[in-house]
C-alpha cells in the first residue's frame, strides 16, 4: 500500500497548498492579464512573481515544502526522486540564446539546465543516492510521475519516494507557439464554459513525499490518502488533437478502475484535465458522460491556476487529496454557462468523499487517470 505524508505546492493562487486551497475554494483566480516579454503582448497568464520565475528554485522551494510537512529531514540516502517537466529549463535556453555573451555563459551553466539536472538536483538537495527518474510526458507529466514513484514502492524498489512536476512555461517560444495554435485565452479561463476561450499559461509545482504503509506507520506520518491505482495510455492519433472519441482516455480510466476494483459508480469526485480548448472540453466531457452514471460531481481547478503544462496533473493530485482532507468539492472557478450536461461544481460543495478519479491528457495523446481514497 502506497500513502502520501507530504504535499509542497506552490501556484499563481499562493506560495503554499493550505493558501492555494483556500484562495481556491473561495473561487479566486490567480489569472492576471500580464505583458512579460516587451515584444509580445499581454495575456492572462498565471505567474507567482512580476517575473517569470526560474526553475530550479521553485522545485527547491516546493520539495522543501513537502519535507517539511512530511517532517523528514535530509540526508534521505534510500529515498527515490521522481520528478518531471514539459518545458524544463526552455526558458533559461532562450534566454541564452538571445544572449551576446552565449560563448562564456554555455560553458559555465549549460550542463545545469539539460532536462533531467532538476531531478538529479532534488537528489542532491536531499541527499538521495537511490533512483533518479525524470518523465516527460506533456500535460500528463505530473501524474505520470507519481505513478512512477508509487510503483517504485510497490515493487520494492524503495520505501520513499519524493515525486511530482514543476513547470515555469512563460516563455516566448511558448506563448507564440500556443497563440499561433489558437489555443489561448484572450479574456480567462472558462473550463465547461460554453464560451470558452482556451488556456492560460501558468507557473506552479506540486510534490509529494510517497511511503509504503509501513514505513508511514513506524514514524507514526501523518497521511493524506492513499494512492489506489492508476492508468497510463497513448491515443497514437495526432501531435496536438486529441483523438475525438477519447479511446485512449477511456482505455486509461478503464485500466486505472480495474486495477483498484473500483467501478464507475464507486468514483465520488473526478478531477477533471478541463483546460477550457474546445477540443480538450468537448472529447472529456464525451468520456465522462459514456463512462460514468449521470450526478458524478466534476470539477477543474485550471481557471483558478491557469494551466501549469507538466505540472498541472501534480496540482490536481494535490487538490483532490485536499478535497478527500476537507470533504469538500472545489469549484469549477470561471464557468458560467456549463456546455456540456454534467455534474459541474460551481461553488464549493460538502459531499462525502471516499474515491477521486484525477485525470490529465497531454500533446501526443498522452492520457493518465489516478485514483485516491482515504486512509483511517
Amino acid at each position: 500500500m502506497v500513502v502520501i505524508t507530504g504535499i509542497g505546492l506552490v501556484s499563481t493562487l499562493g506560495k503554499s497548498l493550505e493558501e492555494s486551497w483556500q484562495q481556491l475554494i473561495a473561487g479566486k483566480s490567480g489569472i492576471k492579464l500580464h505583458q512579460p516579454f516587451p515584444e509580445l503582448k499581454s495575456y492572462p497568464l498565471g505567474m507567482i512573481e512580476e517575473e517569470p520565475m526560474r526553475l530550479r528554485t521553485l522545485t527547491q522551494l516546493v520539495v522543501s515544502m513537502a519535507l517539511q510537512d512530511a517532517n523528514l529531514l535530509p540526508p534521505l540516502t534510500d529515498c527515490g526522486v521522481v520528478i518531471g517537466s514539459s518545458r524544463s529549463n526552455q526558458g533559461l535556453w532562450e534566454k541564452m540564446m538571445r544572449s551576446p555573451d552565449l560563448p562564456s555563459i554555455c560553458s559555465e551553466d549549460w550542463l545545469e539546465t539539460l532536462p533531467h539536472m532538476n531531478a538529479i538536483a532534488v537528489a542532491r538537495q536531499i541527499g538521495s543516492c537511490g533512483i533518479v527518474l525524470v518523465p516527460m510526458a506533456a500535460c500528463s507529466t505530473g501524474i505520470w510521475a507519481i505513478a512512477q514513484a508509487a510503483n517504485l514502492i510497490l515493487t520494492g524498489q524503495c520505501q520513499r519516494a519524493i515525486a511530482g512536476a514543476v513547470e515555469v512555461p512563460i516563455t516566448p517560444l511558448t506563448l507564440t507557439g500556443f497563440q499561433q495554435m489558437g489555443a489561448l485565452a484572450n479574456t480567462g479561463v472558462y473550463p465547461f464554459d460554453l464560451n470558452r476561450e482556451g488556456l492560460a499559461l501558468a507557473e506552479g509545482g506540486a510534490v509529494f513525499v510517497l511511503e509504503s504503509e509501513e514505513l508511514a506507520l513506524q514514524r507514526q506520518a501523518k497521511v493524506y490518502g492513499r494512492v489506489l491505482s492508476f492508468g497510463l495510455t497513448a491515443d497514437a492519433y495526432h501531435a496536438n488533437s486529441p483523438d475525438p472519441e477519447g479511446r485512449g482516455a477511456k482505455q486509461a480510466i478503464v485500466q486505472c478502475l480495474n486495477s483498484a476494483r473500483l467501478t464507475f459508480n464507486d468514483i465520488d469526485y473526478i478531477h477533471a484535465h478541463g483546460t477550457a480548448t474546445q477540443m480538450n472540453d468537448r472529447m472529456e466531457s464525451k468520456v465522462i458522460q459514456q463512462l460514468f452514471p449521470q450526478g458524478v460531481a466534476v470539477s477543474s481547478t485550471k481557471g483558478a491556476t491557469g494551466h501549469t503544462l507538466g505540472a498541472s496533473g501534480a496540482l490536481g493530485i494535490a487538490f483532490s487529496l485536499m478535497a478527500l482532507q476537507h470533504q469538500k468539492i472545489p469549484p469549477c472557478v470561471g464557468l458560467s454557462n456549463p456546455d456540456f450536461d454534467l455534474d459541474l461544481v460551481k461553488e464549493i460543495r460538502s459531499s462525502k468523499i471516499h474515491n477521486v478519479l484525477c485525470l490529465s491528457f497531454g500533446f501526443g495523446g498522452q492520457n493518465t487517470a489516478m485514483a485516491l481514497t482515504t486512509y483511517d
